[in-house]
């Protein structure tokens, strides 16, 4: 009960937070066990949130002691099928067992039930997939040996891809592989336990990085996502090219194999290419506009056209904006100036933002009910209406004022073009050289 109610409410917090939330291959994931699903670990307790989501059934899940710290903790996180385990190097908390913690997955899994395990162990906001542990396949293995490798326990493998994980309103790739079962290696595992869960970890390992943006290094991370930022572009049209966070992913992808290929065949032409792109970052902040205009067709006549409606628009949208803003600006700075102090950890800003999210907010929107009851009389459906309202008009506010980042940069473009011409057709021409030397290299 306490699992289904927090799962819905969470879910809803997920929902605001996060932007587009696009799952791909959704049919790859089963609504029934045995099943382990095995995922990437870059934003803590938000992974393990965003899979129990989508998923149809109740989840278990897998989850370091530390956090069950005390009485209260243990009782109310086993109430949410939260199984705890000893993490090496971080010593044992009383009540917490492994041997009866793995005892658990075993039993969990036999009776046909989905466990969540996140084979990094930790967690880490970056692109680079971290060695796995070995711990999965020996719990996979360990339980069809069991039952005799007749369980029919499959793994599905699950790529988590966040555009920028602790930014509101940023976006998120759910892509789901296929499941697939583990008796292959049951044979091997009866006679040598840790060579058949080494090679089973391979598998695991091959079947996330094809879910998955992944880097070698943080570096080569940096290297790509600086080169996406700077050749992506909302005004260039293609056909094959998908919008949203999945087009995101997937011309990064391209970035990332194309580096890899130039570190092989032409390994001097990197250096060149990081010089190129700092240079083209500097001019465009000096210049105060993103790179995407550089791809945009100047025609005077169109442009004052497009701000004039801009300006209109903005006159009209701007008392709704300052409804969401009155109703949602203190919440709002209370969130960004309480997270940082409950953690420093870059890693646990969104789920703290959620779970914050669904006390404050919720507690100030029933003060603005009361208000408008006393204030204005106010009944149920006027109620329920201005309930509604509130957090919508949040959301409005939140992207009108991207909105007016955006005619900023617009307006900025056009005095560019029209008073300094040259600079911009040089700068145009050095993005250009740039997405030769990487693609036509």
């Amino acid at each position: 009960m306490i699992y289904r109610i927090l799962k819905f409410l969470i879910a809803i917090g997920i929902r605001l937070y996060y932007g587009e939330i696009r799952v791909k291959n959704k049919h790859n994931l089963p609504s029934n066990g045995p099943l382990i699903i095995i995922l990437n670990h870059p934003n803590t307790l938000m992974d393990a949130w965003v899979v129990g989501m989508i998923c149809k059934q109740p989840i278990y899940y897998m989850a370091k002691a530390t956090l069950f710290d005390s009485k209260l903790k243990l009782k109310l996180l086993r109430g949410l099928n939260m199984i705890p385990i000893n993490r090496q190097g971080e010593g044992k908390i009383e009540g917490v067992d492994n041997d009866d913690s793995l005892s658990e997955c075993y039993k969990v899994l036999s009776e046909g039930k989905t466990l969540l395990i996140f084979p990094e162990g930790t967690s880490y906001k970056e692109r680079v997939l971290r060695k796995l542990k070995t711990g999965t396949a020996r719990i996979a293995l360990e339980t069809e040996k069991r039952n005799e490798g007749k369980l029919g326990l499959k793994v599905v493998a699950i790529g988590l891809n966040y555009s920028a994980q602790e930014k509101f309103r940023s976006n998120i790739l759910i892509d789901i592989d296929k499941p697939r079962g583990v008796t292959d290696y049951l044979e091997e595992y009866k006679k040598d336990s840790i060579t058949a869960s080494r090679k089973l970890t391979s598998q695991f390992r091959t079947r996330l990085e094809k879910v998955l943006l992944t880097t070698e290094t943080t570096e080569e991370e940096e290297l790509v996502e600086s080169i996406y930022k700077v050749i992506n572009s909302r005004y260039v049209k293609s056909k094959d090219r998908k919008k949203g966070v999945q087009g995101e992913v997937t011309q990064m992808k391209e970035i990332k194999n194309r580096i890899d290929e130039i570190k092989i065949l032409q390994p001097w032409i990197i250096e060149e290419i990081r010089i190129k792109i700092k240079s083209i970052n500097w001019k465009l902040e000096k210049m105060h506009i993103r790179a995407d205009f550089l791809d945009r067709k100047f025609r005077s006549a169109m442009f004052f056209r497009q701000l004039f409606s801009s300006v209109i628009f903005i006159l009209i949208a701007l008392p709704i904006a300052f409804f969401g803003i009155i109703h949602n600006i203190l919440q709002y700075l209370l969130s960004d100036w309480l997270i940082p102090k409950l953690s420093t950890d870059v890693e646990y800003y969104a789920p703290l933002a959620v779970l914050v999210g669904l006390v404050i907010y919720p507690l100030s929107y029933t003060s603005f009910l009361f208000l408008g009851h006393y204030l204005f009389d106010l009944r149920f459906f006027g109620l329920m209406i201005y309930l509604f309202i509130m957090p919508i008009s949040g959301l409005f506010a939140y992207w009108f004022f991207k909105y007016l980042r955006h005619i900023s940069y617009k307006w900025q473009y056009m005095f560019l073009m029209v008073d300094r011409k040259d600079t911009m057709s040089d700068l145009q021409q050095e993005k250009a050289r740039l997405k030769d030397l990487i693609f036509d290299t």
